[in-house]
């Protein structure tokens, strides 16, 4: 099973890089590509076509300003598509974000916070572990551990106010 993670620009990729450690803290090395829908539009329709004929399961699309390569890639395949925002200088995001959470009935696409790729990353590794139970022990495991982690930092705190 594969994830992919696209994106509009390499500029993107200081956003979805967190996307591709927790995938791989997982075990799962996604393929990556930088497809534009408004400058090489041809070739991302392309790729979303046959993103399933590869293998792919899951697909993550981050953009800025417009936002709209989550939607066109969501528009050319029947995969899920997890979009994330990424944050501009000018709107922070909040463009972005607006942009790919209101998609028309019928193109849907999962929308994650502003600049949000590792919980891209993990909502991606649950859809594949709702049929894959290695990957759901991994993500119960990695639930267990945030607990652990949360449970220390509570403690490191109450022994400092002591």
């Amino acid at each position: 099973m594969s994830i992919a993670i696209v994106m509009g620009s390499d500029s993107d990729w200081r956003v979805l890089e967190d996307a591709q450690k927790t995938l791989l803290e997982f075990g799962i090395t996604p393929e990556v590509e930088v497809l534009s829908a408004h400058r090489t539009p041809e070739a991302m329709l392309d790729w979303s076509h046959k993103a399933s004929g590869r293998g792919i399961k899951v697909i993550i699309a981050g953009a800025g300003g417009a936002a709209h390569l989550p939607g066109m890639v969501a528009s050319a395949t029947s995969l899920p598509v997890i979009g994330v925002p990424i944050s501009l200088k000018n709107l922070e995001g909040i463009d972005s974000l607006l942009s790919i959470a209101q998609m028309p009935a019928g193109v849907p696409v999962a929308t994650m916070a502003i600049d949000g790729a590792k919980n891209a990353a993990l909502m991606a590794i649950r859809i594949l572990g709702s049929s894959d139970e290695g990957i759901l022990r991994q993500m119960d495991d990695y639930r267990a551990q945030l607990k652990v982690q949360v449970s220390e930092k509570n403690q490191k705190l109450k022994d400092s106010l002591e």
